[in-house]
């Protein structure tokens, strides 16, 4: 779905409603396959305003993500229920108009360049994802992965063998400095 500041201008009298079921699937697995392995189809509930050379879009997204587990990549389902406004305008002059802090406001080349509906919306989706995801199993206390000599440790842990021990083959430089050994 896509829209130009031109065309929506027939929208300043009263907004357009948007309510839709967006099939977002091959795209958001072709542009973000680290982080996307399925997506449920999207709902989206909102309205696209035209204000004065302006246009802001205010929707509310409900999908489930399937993505990896950042332990153990095995895949965890995520419900995403939230909202997101976004402005667009094509006159830089516009920019006072907004809280440039907490509003996000884009500025096209020109009132003849598309705004894509459908991108915004993985973009916000992408966001949404916590930087810390885990299945069940690991969020309730499961043991890190591990191998043939290799494990993980989380951050912060000690391993008291680990901290006392000596590689063998630096064992010997340990006799070139004796007097290092001492604490003072």
């Amino acid at each position: 779905m896509e829209w130009t500041l031109s065309e929506l201008r027939r929208f300043e009298d009263e907004p357009m409603h948007l309510q839709r079921t967006l099939d977002l699937k091959n795209a958001m697995k072709k542009r973000f396959p680290q982080q996307i392995l399925a997506i449920s189809p999207v709902q989206v509930d909102g309205f696209v305003t035209y204000d004065r050379g302006d246009a802001t879009v205010a929707m509310q997204i409900k999908a489930t993500v399937t993505v990896p587990s950042t332990r153990s990549l095995l895949p965890v389902e995520l419900g995403l229920d939230f909202s997101f406004t976004e402005s667009y305008t094509s006159d830089p002059a516009h920019l006072d108009r907004y809280d440039t802090e907490n509003d996000l406001v884009f500025v096209l080349a020109d009132g003849q360049t598309p705004i894509k509906f459908d991108e915004a919306v993985m973009e916000n989706i992408i966001e949404q994802i916590p930087s810390r995801v885990l299945t069940p199993e690991e969020k309730a206390g499961a043991s890190m992965p591990n191998g043939k000599d290799w494990d993980v440790k989380e951050e912060g842990s000690t391993d008291q063998e680990e901290t006392n021990s000596v590689d063998p083959r630096l064992a010997k430089l340990k006799e070139l400095f004796p007097d290092q050994d001492k604490e003072d």
